[in-house]
């Protein structure tokens, strides 16, 4: 896989040049559609394509250029799931609710492996499997889990033991896993071309350059002003992230900007095969670390996650030392490139995927898990408008909450700084008892292995004291005679 960004400067930057001479024009003439979606990432591309395959005339307006933010910046991997943890996701709304929430995305999933072929997507570089392992000795959890994500929810998953971990990961830093052999990986900026060539042949038109600068939702025809043109839809999907800006102020506040580094190590040659035997995705329960092998000899590695744009390059030392901390048989691993782009995530962690007002749709919030989430969301939105499909409510619990503002980026910061320190505290202290438990046992067993033989010993060296039958006649009859 090529990364999406390749400069190590601040900031998200345009897809490589190879996708540079089919820029699409911007928007210089008014236009009447049935759906006008803003925003040309993962979101917008899914809802513009699946709305188009259903018969209506759609436009896709992009401030920018086609995924140049986050979208093209995904490290690939498509799991069944949200940003929220399972056992969180139930507390919130029950276990049924969460079940068809989890059903929903695993079609996500589909949608994605669908569209992902090589025939459609030529070099997508698919692999399979992805391992979440923990920090920590999961114990009966481990066991808890399986029963929630296979039994109750219906999904392919596998619990691994520490054995078998270490077995294929070669580290000490790491205890049970839970494997999902139906995951898998993509080229991302692959996947996003793809989609939006999907999009095209589908008769979406997508206009670039084209920041929106108000829309008026009332009334059955919405209006959209752009800088050199007028838009009229009956439906408009806000499919934006955290720059969506003017074209929707309310929306753009409920998303927290986190921006994630990502790093690309160079070539690492056969060392890198005999330190990690797994081809899919690998992911800490904690979410300090998410990696994995591309190009058959180096890793591809996301790390710290910041609220301010940060230079990459002066976080790379970061993952640097991570990736020591775990695999120190690589011995010293050079960045050769890295990039990062901002996130929008929620205050409760999950996607807004709905209908605001009559008429007015979002799709936004997707954070780390945007590949499944974006495919449904779109599935979702455009079965709603047109066949009146209410199965988007699934997601009404989860509204638009301010995130905060700048003091709640200063926190999201500090909360971040805190849950990655107390994820590695608690894994060092897992650790610290793992090998507490191994000097205890190997003492033990030197114990029993001396106490074995001296009971060996004892019986040939100490001569037992002669019973009474064994003594000798006469010693007998003086011993037991009355006049003694």
């Amino acid at each position: 896989m090529t990364p999406s960004v390749t400069s190590a400067t601040n900031g998200p930057h345009p897809l490589p040049t190879e996708a540079a001479s089919d820029l699409h024009a911007r928007l210089t003439f008014d236009l009447d559609v049935d759906l006008c979606v803003v925003g040309a990432g993962l979101a917008g591309l899914s809802v513009a394509l699946e709305a188009a395959q259903l018969g209506l005339s759609v436009a896709v307006l992009e401030a920018r250029r086609v995924g140049w933010a986050a979208s093209s910046a995904t490290l690939g991997s498509v799991l069944p799931g949200y940003g929220v943890p399972i056992g969180e996701l139930i507390e919130r709304v029950g276990v049924g609710h969460a079940s068809d929430l989890w059903a929903l995305s695993r079609e996500g999933m589909d949608i994605v492996r669908a569209r992902a072929t090589e025939e459609a997507m030529p070099g997508i570089a698919l692999s399979s499997g992805a391992l979440e392992v923990s920090n920590v000795d999961l114990g009966d959890r481990l066991v808890e889990r399986l029963q929630t994500l296979g039994v109750d929810f219906g999904s392919e998953v596998e619990g691994w033991q520490i054995d078998r971990v270490r077995e294929v990961l070669r580290t000490q830093r790491y205890f049970h896993a839970i494997h999902f052999p139906g995951a898998f990986q993509l080229d991302g900026r692959r996947y996003i071309r793809g989609l939006e060539a999907m999009a095209r042949r589908a008769g979406v038109r997508i206009f670039e350059d084209t920041p929106v600068l108000g829309i008026d939702s009332s009334g059955i025809r919405k209006r959209i002003v752009t800088p050199h043109a007028r838009m009229r839809a009956s439906d408009i999907v806000l499919a934006g992230n955290v720059h969506l800006g003017a074209a929707s102020p309310r929306l753009t506040r409920t998303l927290l900007p986190m921006w994630r580094m990502a790093a690309l190590t160079a070539p690492l040659g056969e060392r890198l095969a005999e330190a990690i035997a797994f081809t899919g995705s690998i992911a800490d329960t904690d979410g300090v670390d998410h990696y994995r092998i591309v190009g058959g000899d180096r890793l591809l590695w996301t790390g710290p996650e910041t609220t301010f744009d940060i230079a990459p390059r002066r976080l790379e030392g970061l993952i640097r030392r991570r990736i020591a901390a775990l695999y120190p048989q690589l011995g010293a691993v050079a960045i050769e490139r890295s990039w990062s782009a901002p996130i929008g995530q929620t205050v409760h962690g999950m996607p807004q995927i709905g209908e605001l007002r009559r008429g007015l749709w979002v799709a936004s919030g997707f954070g780390r898990h945007g590949l499944s989430t974006t495919a449904i969301a779109g599935r979702l939105i455009a079965q709603g408008i047109v066949h009146g499909d209410q199965r988007w409510r699934l997601f009404d619990p989860f509204e638009l909450v301010w995130a905060g503002g700048k003091i709640g980026r200063v926190v999201g910061q500090g909360v971040a700084i805190a849950e990655r320190r107390t994820a590695i505290a608690s894994g060092l202290l897992a650790r610290y008892r793992e090998r507490a438990a191994e000097r205890s046992r190997q003492r033990e067993e030197r114990r029993e292995a001396a106490n074995r033989s001296v009971r060996r010993v004892l019986p040939e060296q100490t001569p037992a004291s002669p019973t009474k039958s064994d003594r000798p006649v006469e010693q007998r009859t003086e011993a037991g005679s009355p006049s003694a």
